[in-house]
């Protein structure tokens, strides 16, 4: 009995010491990140981690109500694009999810190992191709050129997570369904999709957080500054020469700040989404 409660304690103490060593990882870089926003430069190279003395509040300001409104116009951008990101990602998913989890056909397995391969396909492989068809199809400085790419790339993995949770659904609710006259998409329409609200809460944060802190595809795809989206926003504070840190730290700051939020409301559907499916599947 000795054994295993001694057994039990090193097992708590090895998960709370892993648990400490992440949140360490992770909370350090945000305070240094939103401290660092209230400081001069000076105070930053000298003391990164130390509290500012004093509070300097004018990056914050000049972020926000400077820059000729940039902020807000990279904040809409961001928004627009993940949003549909997010739709693409959520109409396509779903009928692929759908299809290879519950439809019976010759090439369910070569389909569901091609967007297996997908996750292994990095996109800076893609960058000349991606680049040519993207100004053949004149989507080059618009957000469609960079709402697509960001989708399909997307995509396998969030056709898994879909895949997983829709196998899950019993059979005989569709055996049911079709006894009252679904048919495919009825059922589709009618009772799968309305039973999936956490995975698909899932996918959609997943994917907008994604859209939210990519930098390679607007920077590809974007030559108007007005388009640029919140990461690209950052390049307005580096120059040939230097950087303005602590203005680069205050925007970062104030960039994370909407993602952090959707988070924190629909983590019990990320949570309820991933363990109910994705880990099952």
């Amino acid at each position: 009995m000795k054994s295993i409660k001694q057994d039990t304690l090193w097992l708590r103490i090895v998960q709370y010491s892993v648990c400490l060593a992440v949140f360490t990882v992770i909370v350090i870089p945000l305070y240094i990140s939103v401290m660092g926003g209230f400081k001069s430069v000076g105070q930053l190279r000298a003391a990164p981690l130390s509290i500012p003395d004093p509070f300097i509040w004018q990056q914050y300001t000049n972020i926000l109500i400077g820059k000729s409104g940039f902020f807000w116009r990279q904040l809409i951008n961001s928004l627009i694009i993940g949003a549909g990101t997010v739709a693409v990602v959520l109409f396509t998913g779903s009928f692929a999810g759908y299809a290879l989890a519950r439809i019976k056909f010759r090439l369910n397995s070569v389909i569901y190992t091609y967007f297996w391969l997908g996750l292994l396909f990095p996109l800076a492989v893609a960058i000349l191709p991606l680049y040519v068809q993207l100004r053949n199809l004149k989507l080059l400085d618009t957000h469609i050129g960079v709402i697509l790419p960001q989708a399909a790339f997307g995509l396998p993995m969030m056709i898994m997570l879909l895949r997983g949770f829709f196998r899950h659904i019993p059979m005989e609710l569709e055996e049911a369904a079709t006894m009252d006259g679904y048919g495919r998409f009825g059922f589709f329409f009618g009772i799968v999709l309305p039973l999936s609200k956490p995975i698909l809460a899932t996918v959609s944060v997943l994917t907008l957080v994604g859209s939210w802190n990519n930098f390679f595809t607007p920077l590809l795809v974007f030559n108007t500054q007005l388009n640029f989206t919140l990461p690209l926003g950052v390049m307005d504070f580096m120059g040939e020469y230097a950087a303005d840190w602590n203005m680069i730290l205050g925007f970062l700051t104030l960039a994370m700040v909407p993602a952090i939020v959707l988070y924190i409301f629909c983590q019990k559907y990320i949570v309820s989404g991933l363990t109910s499916g994705a880990v099952k599947g």
